[in-house]
């Protein structure tokens, strides 16, 4: 059993959420092509639908018409964003001085994440927020004028960056915010190439006030880097594999889990690149190899925050001993993804411990296979899909229908690779 071929994968998730929010202040019909197809992207489009955004998809792709500087108006119905932190964190920044008086809720573990770390800087700007326990959801957001904000983050997150950006757009004033270390940079990304103002100094970012509505964008998403690096795991570990991954986006802030690989001694190509928007793209071709242990540092961490889960699997079968540290904000995603991927691989005779900001792993060990609790967390549920190719017996996943977050048709993709 090899995996073999070449496949195009989902449009990128951040990016899909960004170009719905964003097309809809244009002031013109936008063409988004390869949209993610998982429910938190769904999400953000019904909620934008709720605002007043006209969306529809034609054939595959998915026109947003812009209604320029002030498009929303009042919902009719809650917010609601699911299991979808993005939505949840972006939608905030983008309404909050929007004339609108909305409730955002979620689902059960959604409801668990914290959203303190987005509306307190948005509070500190004039917005009206108001959530449960001052720390969770359900949220009321009531629109009114901001004021433009200098702002240090505490630690680097593209969402909490996001929704600062994006309620600067009509805040009074130049909005800035600095990061302790970099993180994705979608939002600057696009904003820039539909004409927002925005500046870019090292992890500093400052936004101006829109006096024009962004421009309207035909745009095919890249590949989902998140999406591509389960394939990545799944080549650099099953024998004989030689796959070829097509229009994958390679976004410098994005393949942190790239370039640890490559450490670990992943034979991994990168050819074709290009640019759409300022988003970089590529195509990767895989083989199998043997790897070796790694440190992850703090600084490396934002790059790779979702993928961190597969860096467990892969020191399970690679030379020496693997470490991760800095990574707490593991503990806050859709699981407690330190708890989850340590609960699972141990389960299967992995030697892996867990450690408060992190793991570490002695490798390499077999796998036994089995059951596999999710925690229904999508990330967990592929990772450990992906452990079963290996292990002794298959994964049997308690929630496999879990994945569909982020890719529906995961596991049917998978097998049709396999030779």
């Amino acid at each position: 059993m090899a995996l073999l071929g070449e496949i195009s994968l989902p449009g990128d998730k951040s990016i899909s959420h960004r170009a719905l929010m964003f097309t809809a202040l244009s002031d013109g019909l936008s063409r988004l092509e390869n949209l993610n197809p998982g429910a938190d992207v769904a999400t953000t489009q019904l909620a934008l639908i709720n605002c007043g955004i006209p969306i529809e998809e034609k054939h595959g792709v998915v026109y947003v018409q812009g209604g320029g500087l002030r498009p929303f108006k009042q919902p009719v119905h809650a917010i609601e964003c699911g299991n979808s932190g993005t939505t949840s964190r972006l939608m905030m920044g983008l309404l909050a001085a929007h004339p609108v008086h909305v409730q955002f809720t979620g689902d059960h573990s959604l409801s668990k994440r914290p959203m303190d770390r987005v509306f307190r800087p948005l509070q500190q700007m004039g917005a009206n927020i108001f959530a449960h326990e001052r720390k969770y959801l359900p949220v009321m957001l009531s629109g009114r004028d901001l004021w433009a904000l200098d702002y240090q983050l505490p630690y680097a997150s593209a969402q909490v960056k996001s929704a600062i950006l994006l309620a600067g757009l009509h805040a009074k004033g130049e909005t800035t915010v600095k990061s302790p270390a970099f993180s994705r940079d979608h939002t600057e990304q696009m904003l820039k190439a539909m004409g927002a103002r925005i500046k870019v100094k090292g992890r500093e970012v400052t936004v101006h006030k829109l006096t024009k509505p962004l421009k309207p964008i035909d745009f095919v998403i890249p590949g989902d880097f998140s999406a591509a690096a389960f394939f990545i795991a799944a080549a650099l570990l099953v024998p004989d594999s030689d796959l070829i991954l097509r229009g994958v986006g390679i976004n410098p802030t994005r393949i942190g889990f790239l370039k640890a690989v490559q450490e670990m001694g992943g034979k991994i190509t990168i050819a074709n690149k290009a640019k759409h928007h300022g988003e970089a793209v590529a195509d990767l071709r895989i083989r199998t190899s043997r790897l070796k242990g790694i440190q992850i540092y703090p600084e490396q961490v934002a790059n790779l925050i979702d993928e961190l889960p597969l860096i467990a699997l892969l020191a399970t079968q690679a030379e020496g001993e693997t470490v991760v540290v800095g990574a707490e904000e593991l503990r806050v995603k859709e699981s407690d993804r330190i708890e989850a991927i340590v609960t699972n691989l141990s389960a299967w005779g992995a030697k892996i411990f867990e450690r408060p900001d992190g793991f570490h792993v002695e490798g390499p060990t077999p796998l036994l296979g089995g059951v596999v609790k999710t925690y229904d967390d999508h990330r967990i549920a592929m990772t450990l899909g992906i452990a079963g190719l290996i292990s002794k017996l298959p994964a049997v996943l308690d929630n496999p229908a879990c994945v569909d977050i982020s890719y529906p048709g995961f596991f049917d993709e998978l097998r049709g690779l396999l030779n």
